[in-house]
């Protein structure tokens, strides 16, 4: 199975007032989700957002967003400069083709020699 894991693309340290506590001490994230199996490695193009008070350590979603929040967040989003969404094949792959060519010419070649 292949393992996800969310890839920091940016921290942002914001100044505004926190819903929760009041507090000036949040802090923005975006995450690349990148997928790792055992044939290939791929970069997706989803990208993930988090805003948390790192006081009183709880998530504050869209729903409780003030005007300034939803300001900076833009301001931000426009910043992040995501990867490309690519596939790269592992070592494995390449392995497993190679013998798979060299079975077929090899199956190829018995059967033309007894032809012949």
């Amino acid at each position: 199975m292949a393992k996800e894991k969310l890839v920091v693309l940016k921290e942002a340290d914001l100044t505004n007032n926190c819903p929760e506590c009041f507090n000036q001490e949040l802090k923005l994230t975006f995450y690349q989700k990148h997928t790792y199996g055992r044939l290939f490695d791929r970069t997706t193009k989803d990208i993930t957002h988090e805003i948390k008070c790192t006081k009183c350590n709880s998530l504050i979603y869209p729903v409780t967003w003030t005007e300034d929040i939803e300001r900076v967040y833009d301001y931000y989003r426009r910043m992040v400069a995501p990867s490309k969404a690519i596939i790269r094949f592992t070592t494995l792959f390449y392995i497993l083709i190679l013998l798979l060519i060299s079975v077929v010419a090899t199956g190829a070649y018995v059967i033309i020699a007894n032809v012949i």
